[in-house]
């Protein structure tokens, strides 16, 4: 078994391995992830909610845009028609380091 964690980062959750990348919401600042369950091969830690002992490194490696998202409103016979998008900030990131004390 491997070693990972389930995080918890600006309000979404994901599984983390050493050395992985994730495409997150754009950071603003610098706000390290609550740790919620640590996997390392055969001992499980659960957190009620977080674990206060288990840390996770997490290093910005840069910021990017994602697709266009495009929002059209249409109201049939009353030629009301309305057009709106945006670009969603993203931050790509790297998990250094999972440490248990």
């Amino acid at each position: 078994m491997k070693k990972y964690a389930i995080i918890k980062f600006q309000g979404h959750q994901y599984q983390v391995s050493e050395k992985d990348e994730l495409l997150v919401d754009k950071i603003l600042d610098n706000k390290q992830p609550e740790v919620l369950l640590f996997v390392d091969g055969d001992k499980i830690k659960i957190g009620k909610p977080v674990l206060k002992d288990v840390v996770v490194k997490v290093k910005v490696l840069n910021e990017e845009k994602g697709e266009k998202i495009k929002v059209f409103k249409y109201k049939s016979k009353s030629r009301y028609r309305k057009q709106r998008g945006f670009r969603p900030q993203y931050s790509r990131i790297l998990i250094e380091k999972i440490s248990s004390k």
